[in-house]
């Protein structure tokens, strides 16, 4: 049996734990920021858009968060950035971010900071409450449109996952293969201290 190689076998077990806690830790940082990322918005009440094409260009570049507040559609003034569909004769489905330049009654009229002309259309919103631009986060879009995509969200959440797995077999391997230490007894210990004092000439108490 050799005492020295306890110490030297707990000290290598204490890194590999290290390291796989680490690696753990970052796995399960990784996860909540990707969960707080989507879910920290809506919990606050806000909504969130992510910005794809040029037309507010200047003002928000394509791939900003645009984080919306959602207040009554009476509260809303020329100036205010709002995010809407279209009317149906606009022929554009998708959602569209752009800046109120005119109101006249339930009327509205938007114009894209980065165009030079109005939007040709007018339109009304029917609902009660409408989202307003309070904030925006430049570039972090491009996270969320790659998030969009379930190959690349699996893999994001996976990827971590499955490391971590890995890591805690590979310790689990080891663990079983190392060689059982018996651990030394109180007489062992004294043995081996008074051993090692006379090699050196040093007087030990016992």
């Amino acid at each position: 049996m050799s005492l020295l190689s306890t110490p030297a076998a707990h000290r290598a077990r204490t890194v590999r734990g290290r390291i796989a806690d680490a690696a753990l830790n970052l796995g399960i940082l990784v996860v909540v920021l990707v969960a707080l990322g989507f879910l920290l918005p809506s919990l606050l009440g806000y909504e969130r858009y992510v910005i794809t094409g040029g037309s507010m260009s200047g003002t928000y570049e394509i791939g900003s968060v645009v984080f919306e507040e959602v207040v009554p559609v009476e509260d809303l003034r020329v100036g205010d950035v709002i995010t809407y569909v279209p009317p149906a004769e606009s022929g554009i489905a998708n959602f569209v971010t752009h800046r109120i330049v005119d109101v006249d009654g339930d009327e509205f009229v938007t114009r894209g900071d980065a165009n030079a002309d109005v939007d040709p259309w007018t339109f009304q919103l029917t609902a009660a409450t409408q989202p307003r631009v309070v904030a925006s986060v430049p570039h972090v879009g491009w996270v969320f449109l790659a998030l969009a995509d379930r190959g690349t969200r699996m893999a994001v959440i996976g990827i971590p996952a499955a490391l971590i797995a890995l890591m805690a077999l590979a310790e689990l391997v080891r663990a079983l293969r190392a060689p059982r230490e018996e651990e030394p007894t109180a007489d062992e210990l004294v043995a081996a201290l008074a051993a090692e004092a006379a090699a050196e000439r040093t007087p030990v108490a016992v």
